[in-house]
Parts: C-alpha cells; structure tokens; sequence
C-alpha cells in the first residue's frame, strides 16, 4: 500500500511538471478571440468559455510591456494556468480526503486486533497457570500465548513508527487545506485579473503544502517524534516583507488604515507570540512527552509478557512466570488503548497545527505592516475583521485585547513616575 501510495505522489508530481511545460509551449494556447479553451480535465473533456465571463480586459489592468494582442495572449494564459492549478488542487484535496480516511481505518483496525491478541494471550498464558500439569496441552497454551505477545509486540512497534492516528490529522490538515487553496484561486480568478505573480503564488503554496504532508509512508514521512518541537508550517516564507522591513522609510497610511490600528496589530502580533503560540508549543511538547512513554511501555510489555508465558509451568518459573504471562498483558492492552484509542498522535499534531496557525497570522500580520506603500496592503477596516474573526473575537474584543497587552507595560511606568515623584 506505501508503495502504491508513493508511486501516486511522484505521478502527481511528473504531471504537474509537465502541465506547466506545456502551458509554456506555444503550440498550447490555441484558441480564439473571444472564446478560451481550458485544459483538458482528468475525464478528458475540455470545457471552452467566454473570455468575458472570467476576466475584463482593461487597458489599466494590463502590464505596460504587454500591448495589444500580446496583452490579451498573456491573460488568456494566465488564466490557463490557474485553471489548470485549479484542477490539480481540487484532485489534491480528494485524495488526502481519501487517504486520511484509510489511515483512521488503520489506526482502529489495527488497535483491535492488537488488543484483542493481547487478550487472548494473557487468558491462555492464565490457563496454562491453573492447569499445574506439564503436558501437550499446557505447552500448546504456553507457546500460543508467546507467538501472540511477540506478534502483537511487531505490530506494535510498527503502530507506534508510524502512529497512525497522526497520519490521519495530517491527511485531514492537508485536505482542509487544498480546499481552501482552491477557494482561494476562485475568487481570484472571479474578483480581478489574474497577474504571473498569482501563478507563481499559487504554485509555491502547492509546493508547500506537498512538503509539509507527504502521501508516501516511506523516505518522506514526517517525523513523529522530533528532537525539537516546532509549529507546522504549510505556507512558502516571504522575503520580500523582510527585505521591507530593513529598507525602511516613511509609511504612508490611507486605504483605511492609520496609527492607532498599526499600533492595535503591532500589540495583537505580541499576544500571539507571547501566549497563543507558545502555549500550544508548550502543550505539544508535553503530549509528545507522553506519547514517548506510552510508546515505549506498550511494545516493553507485550515483550515482557511473551517471556512469562514461555515459562509458565516450569520447575523454575514458579508464580513469576504467571505474573509476567497475565499481568503485563493486561498492562500492555490498558496502554495501547490510552495511546491509540486515546490517539495523543493526533492530539500532538492538532497542538502543533494550531500553533502553526497562529504562527502564519503573526507572519501575515507582520508582512501586511511592513509594507511602505498603503495601496498594496489589504483594506484596513476589512483587514482588522478579517483578524478579529480569524481569532473568534468581535472588532470590540480585538480591539479589548490589544488595549489589554499594552496596559501591563504602561502601568509600570505610571508606578514608576509615582514612586519617583514620592522620593523627590
């Protein structure tokens, strides 16, 4: 299955390339003046639309290196590669849709017949005990107990490499994600006309959020226990913010934007990452703290356990031999189902997503202010919404909170001044 499933990936991968060979190719773009020839999709119709209906060809909104016809071939082009960018996304976030539902599978599946062997194994290995006579059927007992426990100790050392209900947070993540991707390029395509640089955006995101979930099990899984525990991130870093930032200068402030709303962003940025991030980072850290523990317990007492039963009834294994046998597989099923049943992989990936998020708000926050020129940032007023109902706050409790986290500092300076003005 990790083999289909990365032979999958690298298909998607080779075709992607070559759509965007093709859609450089002047043999491609044959189409007529007025109607626009879409790429062909996966079923192999090809849908042709009028050029009216997506885009308005306007003599402002058309690059001055791009006159005339060439202006027109251009956009149709553009548009092309969305389109076609489109499609990949929307078969993106299926499959991840389909691929995170196999893998819950996996991880239920999986979980039972693990406990239910675990079972199985401590009742034999407790019956082999009462019988107190050594003979052919105390030695099937014995030994079916032990295949049992080292079987479910193979199968659970794989579970815990892979932790399946890891996987399938990811999966989810990444379909939830495309989606919204897709959501993105549509209105793009619907409220103005699309630019090269929509094109090279589109593409660096989808690369993006390849490399943050893979499809494939092997050589590009994601690590479940990390050294060092970081926010996901899914998004291509800017340079370009950063690059502003050091050049400095003067900040024009209109397209609804003014002092008091920069300093109220500056203050929600340094919520974020004083308390939002880090706690979820904190939170991470712990659950994978756990996770480790319980990792290591489960398969250590299915191990212990396939030893016990070996020795039940035994001259020299005496009550040891059954306590081993019975009591570390009752252990060893009441861990598994705390770390599958439970499923603190998931938890762990949901804490490190969520930290994720609140990362890519302070980055976008950070960028939108940064920029010198007012008429390339977002709206003001729509842009302090758009971050308020991202946050699940009201314009009111944004702007609450942002007064909030600059009190702290302007109260120790008011305590300061007082108890200077009562030495002097």
């Amino acid at each position: 299955m990790a083999t289909l499933q990365a032979a999958s990936f690298c298909s998607f991968s080779t075709s992607f390339g070559k759509i965007k060979a093709t859609l450089n190719s002047p043999k491609h773009h044959q189409s007529s003046d007025n109607y626009l020839s879409l790429p062909k999709l996966s079923n192999g119709l090809q849908a042709i639309v009028p050029i009216s209906s997506h885009i308005e060809m306007k003599p402002n909104t058309i690059d001055n290196s791009n006159k005339g016809n060439d202006g027109v071939s251009r956009s149709k082009t553009i548009l092309q590669e969305l389109y076609t960018i489109m499609e990949i996304v929307a078969d993106r976030a299926e499959m991840h849709k389909n691929i995170g539902a196999q893998r819950d599978n996996w991880n239920r599946l999986l979980l039972n017949s693990v406990n239910g062997m675990t079972f199985t194994a401590a009742t034999m290995a407790g019956l082999a005990a009462l019988s107190g006579v050594i003979g052919a059927p105390v030695l099937a007992l014995k030994l079916s107990a032990s295949l049992l426990y080292m079987a479910s100790t193979g199968i659970l050392l794989v579970m815990n490499k892979i932790q399946p209900s890891q996987l399938a947070e990811e999966q989810r993540n990444a379909a939830r994600l495309f989606k919204q991707l897709h959501e993105d390029i549509k209105i793009t395509v619907a409220v103005r006309n699309p630019t090269a640089s929509d094109v090279e955006d589109v593409t660096e995101k989808v690369l993006a959020l390849d490399k943050a979930y893979p499809l494939p099990l092997l050589g590009t899984m994601l690590d479940k226990f990390p050294a060092n525990v970081e926010p996901a991130v899914w998004w291509p870093h800017n340079l370009k913010s950063q690059q502003e930032n050091k050049a400095g200068g003067r900040v024009e402030r209109s397209n609804g934007w003014n002092e008091n709303l920069e300093e109220e962003m500056k203050e929600v940025v340094g919520v974020l990452k004083r308390k939002d991030a880090a706690e979820y980072v904190r939170l991470s850290k712990v659950v994978l703290k756990v996770n480790k523990i319980l990792a290591v317990c489960g398969p250590l007492f299915t191990g212990l356990a396939a030893v016990g039963s070996a020795f039940v009834g035994l001259p020299f294994g005496g009550s040891w031999a059954a306590f081993l046998g019975v009591m570390f597989g009752a252990l060893a099923t009441v861990v598994n189902t705390m770390q599958h049943g439970g499923q603190v992989g998931m938890v762990f990936e949901m804490y490190r997503g969520s930290a994720g998020f609140f990362r890519l708000m302070e980055e976008n926050i950070t960028s939108t202010l940064t920029e010198r020129e007012a008429d390339k940032r977002e709206n003001g007023e729509l842009f302090e919404l758009k971050v308020a109902l991202q946050l699940g706050r009201s314009l009111s409790e944004l702007r609450g909170l942002a007064r909030s986290s600059s009190l702290p500092s302007a109260g120790i300076r008011q305590d300061k001044e007082e108890y200077a003005s009562k030495l002097f």
